[in-house]
């Protein structure tokens, strides 16, 4: 963030703050009652050790799902942009209206790639009211499975 290189902090030091959450208010509470601030103190290192290794696993993992959506769009389609690419990264869901605003088409012609996408298994259709939404299968089962798991 300091050099510009991030929008927003990628550290989630809740999830480890909440998993060990009993050791969190013991060791805040010695702080407070005792000014034991050290223990606390590699508490919190520990917190950013660990979730740093569990974040690094998770953009590595995004990045070899990206490389293998890549390959299979290229390979399975004529409809390859390294922006589409980042679309469909950006969130585990695109739609319609997102590919026209970001690549700069008419709405025909990012439902005919966002279709194409689905023929191929990448994407997975799914309505919501009168929107479709087009689900990133690999990354959303990634996220809800494998991020969990890392470490």
């Amino acid at each position: 963030m300091k050099h510009g290189l991030l929008d927003t902090p990628v550290l989630y030091l809740s999830r480890y703050i909440n998993q060990n959450k009993g050791e969190y208010y013991r060791l805040l509470q010695t702080v407070r009652d005792h000014e034991a601030w050290e223990e606390w103190i590699l508490y919190m290192l520990e917190a950013i050790i660990q979730t740093s290794i569990q974040t690094i696993d998770l953009i590595r993992g995004i990045k070899r799902l990206m490389g293998d959506c890549k390959v299979k769009i290229r390979s399975e389609t004529q409809i390859y942009s390294q922006d589409l690419l980042n679309i469909l990264f950006r969130h585990p869901y695109t739609k319609i209206g997102y590919v026209t605003k970001d690549l700069r088409v008419h709405r025909n012609t990012a439902r005919k790639y966002l279709e194409e996408l689905v023929q191929v298994g990448l994407l997975s259709k799914h309505k919501l009211w009168k929107e479709n939404y087009y689900i990133n299968q690999p990354l959303f089962e990634f996220l809800r499975s494998g991020s969990n798991s890392s470490n």
